[in-house]
Formats: structure tokens, C-alpha cells, sequence
């Protein structure tokens, strides 16, 4: 297929200086409107911070994808590449579709939880039913059992893993949207190395958009994602690492599809470590605490802003490993 590489750049940019414009929008949106993070308890900041990171991300999504929709709709399918994507597109335009809205629906849940702190079993309830819309969509893990009952249950278990995973991950200036970035970079380029572009551009997409907020993030913080950025992160990476097809009948690797573990090593290591730490200590698991990998770099001695670029640097050498 003759695909012009240039639409990841065009992808990435765009997406990128999307953030980067609105994000100042958002923040003073959600200083009018009192959507911000007060200071208190294990928090370091001592000014209200707007939690403008997840509206921002989100526009810088929707923006490039209804760009890039409308372009292709006018130049049609006679330039080069537009034939594979039009095809991507027509494939998986009702898991697009469903994609979409469930990202609105992560941000929505997220921003409702911002502002009312709603209570753990509301917020689950919420996370279950866009992952069954999800995969009710066709967006499903199989791992080799044919079994629809086994998809649905599995896939459904995955995105909410992954999700709260980056929910807890948001604990330091920088550290989710970092792990979100270098977590999509890496799929786009193992996505665009098996030839599935129409994946790989949503993953630069994802990958611009959060590079564009991280400046406003790290490392002093002039918004945060909130947990309506941190569920849109984790969403899009669970998803992202759900859409490539690692094994085929051209491609039969079937230790291929340890690709998305290698990739979101460090959040998931966390999540596991946190979990069974709070269970063993008789704590709910989603009560936060200051047990985290980016809190134990620093009681050990570090400085905030150099635990998360070390974090970061672990996350992108395990999802190297990947591309083997």
C-alpha cells in the first residue's frame, strides 16, 4: 500500500498544537466555574489548580479527527493513502464511532467525579457500561478462546484495569500524561510497522495530545488532568492497545499479544503492587495512599520532578521490548 508517513507527523502535530491552544481556554473555564483541585491532605500544591487536562486532550482528539474527516471527504480517494484510510474508516467506522463516544463518556464521568466526588461504586457502574458499549462494538480481546461470553468479559476486565491503573498513576506533575505519551508513541510505531495505519494515526493523535498538555503539567502545574483526564488516558491507551491485531494468520506470533503488557508495564506493576499492598494491610484497594512507585523514589531521597522522569525512562526501555 502507497501510505503517505507524513499523515503521523501531520497526526501528531496537529493534535499537539491543538492541546497547546485550547488548554489555556479550558483552564480558565474551569476557574469560572470552580472546577479545580483545592489544596489538602497529601497534596503539594497550595493554590487551587484548574482540572482543565482532560477537556483540553479530549478537543485535541476531536479537532484533528474532524479536520482530517472533513479533508478526506474532499479530496476522496484519489490521492495517495486516501484509498487505505477511506477502507479504515468504512471498515471501523461503528467501532469509531463507539470509541468516540466512550471517550466523551470517560471525560463526562470523570468531570461528574471532579466535582462531586461520586462514590467509588457510582464511578464503576459508570466505567463498566462504557466498556460494554465498547465492546459491544466489536472492540474485543479473544486471546485464541472462541467464546463471545470470554470476550466480552475479558475486554470489559481490561479497559477497567487499565483505566484505574492510570487513575492511580496520576499522583505527581507529569507522571500520567508522561506514561500516556510514551504508552501511545510506542503503539503507533509498532502499529505502523505491521501496517495498520488507521490505528497507528490514532495513536499519534493520542500521543500529540497529551505532549501538548504535559508543558502545562510539568513540572509545576498550571492544570491537571484531573480524574476526568486520568480516565480519558487510561481509556485510550486500553483501547489503543486492544485495536492492533499483534497476531494473524501473515503474522503468527502468538507471544505477540504480550505487546500491550510490555507497552503499559509500569502502570499496570503499580496498580498490582498498590492493590495487593492495601489488601494484605485490610485497606479498601481504591482508597488512596503515598505507596506508589513515584512516592517510595521519593522518600528514598529524589526529587519530585526527577522520580517521574525516571519513571517515564523505566515505562519507555520495558516498551522497547515490545518491538521485539
Amino acid at each position: 500500500m502507497n501510505f503517505p508517513h507524513n499523515a503521523y507527523l501531520a497526526a501528531f502535530v496537529s493534535a499537539l498544537a491543538t492541546t497547546l491552544a485550547v488548554l489555556p481556554l479550558w483552564r480558565q473555564w474551569c476557574l469560572r466555574t470552580g472546577l479545580v483541585d483545592d489544596p489538602g491532605h497529601r497534596k503539594i500544591h497550595d493554590r487551587p489548580i484548574p482540572l482543565a487536562g482532560g477537556l483540553a486532550v479530549l478537543t485535541g482528539l476531536i479537532v484533528p479527527l474532524a479536520a482530517a474527516a472533513a479533508w478526506l471527504k474532499l479530496n476522496g480517494p484519489q490521492m495517495a493513502g486516501n484509498a487505505e484510510l477511506l477502507y479504515g474508516l468504512e471498515a471501523r467506522a461503528v467501532q469509531l464511532v463507539a470509541i468516540a463516544l466512550g471517550a466523551v463518556g470517560m471525560v463526562v464521568l470523570g468531570l461528574l467525579d471532579d466535582k462531586h466526588e461520586l462514590r467509588p461504586l457510582v464511578k464503576f457502574c459508570g466505567q463498566v457500561l462504557i466498556a460494554t458499549i465498547v465492546a459491544a462494538a466489536g472492540v474485543r480481546i479473544t486471546l485464541f478462546v472462541p467464546s463471545v461470553v470470554f470476550s466480552y468479559a475479558i475486554t470489559i476486565l481490561w479497559l477497567l484495569t487499565v483505566i484505574n491503573a492510570f487513575n492511580f498513576m496520576d499522583n505527581m506533575n507529569g507522571l500520567c500524561a508522561g506514561l500516556g505519551a510514551i504508552g501511545a508513541g510506542w503503539l503507533a510505531v509498532i502499529a505502523a510497522a505491521h501496517g495498520q495505519y488507521l490505528v497507528s494515526l490514532i495513536a499519534w493523535l493520542v500521543c500529540g495530545a497529551l505532549l501538548g498538555f504535559l508543558p502545562h503539567n510539568f513540572p509545576r502545574a498550571t492544570a491537571f488532568l484531573g480524574d476526568s483526564g486520568s480516565h480519558l488516558v487510561g481509556y485510550l491507551l486500553a483501547v489503543l492497545a486492544i485495536l492492533p491485531h499483534f497476531y494473524s494468520d501473515t503474522n503468527p506470533r502468538p507471544w505477540a499479544v504480550i505487546t500491550p503488557l510490555l507497552v503499559l508495564a509500569v502502570p499496570l506493576g503499580d496498580l498490582a503492587w498498590v492493590v495487593v499492598l492495601r489488601w494484605r494491610m485490610g485497606k479498601p484497594f481504591y482508597l488512596g495512599d503515598t505507596n506508589h512507585l513515584s512516592h517510595r523514589l521519593v522518600r528514598g531521597g529524589l526529587k519530585p520532578a526527577l522520580a517521574v522522569v525516571l519513571i517515564w525512562l523505566a515505562a519507555a526501555l520495558i516498551g522497547a521490548l515490545a518491538l521485539l
